[in-house]
């Protein structure tokens, strides 16, 4: 494995975007927070959300970005800006109810394209869970799809194709300049899998892995995301600009999880279990001609997210 070269933490974007006002959904996630954060220095961000935790709020105001309350899988959006520059859409819901995920996920970022249908560009945050399961093998934009989280998150990969095909079909009817970023596994120092999966170690719990081994995956940091975004609104184009999102280092959730007890002295139980999600490598090659590649090297990474959320856990 070729690894990203370690890199200093920066969360600020390209430089060069600035000045522009920007409409960000899904700003309290654990992906959309730091980027909504660091969007805000030089920009006007507005994010929207239904802010039921008010700490999260707060959080984002103190960086500078304008909160606004707002459901939308409603009817009213009257409160929400106009005069937008950017739309980023990294709002998300994932659960059991199929219409409820299907109204959250599809159509809701369908009728906020038509609301800013004058925007310069809109940034649609898919996922490879939209990808067919096929192992190891570097899946390329223009691969079979399929659902590969049924058995983890029943609805994800269905909601995920169907809000890329209005995505697809919003861009076209509109002429709206739209980029559909399929991100694999984000992490950073506001959290990740690796972090679910370190505490799930510190609580003794087995972490089930898929029975076709090792399950591996490209770790994106959530440094590079803020640094490729700009470049990312830049390719939006109509019909829309599809590409995969992730990390330079395919490594295996066994690799991390051998990593976090070097860090911590904490020993991970795995197990085995045929629902749970199998590997998914994207082919990055069409990323890295529009917006280059990722930078922050994993080890480095997972040793910030550590020493950021569990700074406790470390060993001396």
């Amino acid at each position: 494995m070729t690894e990203a070269s370690p890199a200093t933490s920066s969360t600020s974007p390209a430089a060069g975007f600035q000045g522009k006002r920007l409409l960000f959904t899904g700003p309290t996630s654990q992906v959309g927070e730091p980027i909504a954060k660091a969007l805000a220095a030089g920009n006007e961000v507005f994010g929207v959300a239904r802010f039921s935790n008010p700490k999260a709020r707060a959080r984002l105001e103190e960086a500078g970005v304008t909160c606004i309350t707002c459901d939308l899988t409603s009817d009213d959006f009257t409160d929400l800006p106009d005069d937008i520059d950017y739309v980023v859409n990294f709002a998300v819901t994932h659960g059991t109810d199929w219409d409820a995920d299907i109204e959250a996920n599809c159509v809701s970022p369908g009728r906020l394209m038509y609301r800013y249908e004058s925007a310069l560009a809109f940034l649609h945050c898919s996922s490879t869970a939209v990808y067919e399961h096929a192992g190891p093998a570097p899946r390329k934009e223009t691969d079979p799809l399929g659902d590969n989280h049924r058995g983890f998150m029943e609805t994800y990969s269905i909601v995920k194709i169907a809000a890329e095909v209005v995505a697809r079909t919003m861009a076209r009817t509109l002429g709206l300049p739209t980029t559909i970023a399929r991100l694999n596994v984000p992490y950073g120092n506001s959290g990740g899998w690796p972090l679910i999966h370190l505490d799930m170690m510190r609580g003794g719990m087995r972490i089930d892995l898929h029975p076709e081994r090792p399950n591996v995956f490209t770790l994106l940091h959530e440094d590079d995301m803020v640094r490729m975004l700009p470049g990312l609104l830049a390719a939006a184009s109509v019909p829309a600009t599809v590409v995969n999102w992730g990390g330079e280092d395919v490594v295996s959730i066994e690799e991390w999880c051998g990593f976090l007890t070097e860090l911590t002295g904490i020993e991970a139980e795995f197990g085995e279990n045929p629902a749970m999600i199998g590997s998914v490598v994207p082919d990055l090659t069409k990323m890295r001609e529009l917006v280059g590649p990722a930078t922050i090297a994993w080890r480095d990474g997972v040793r910030r997210m550590v020493q950021a959320r569990r700074p406790d856990l470390l060993r001396a």
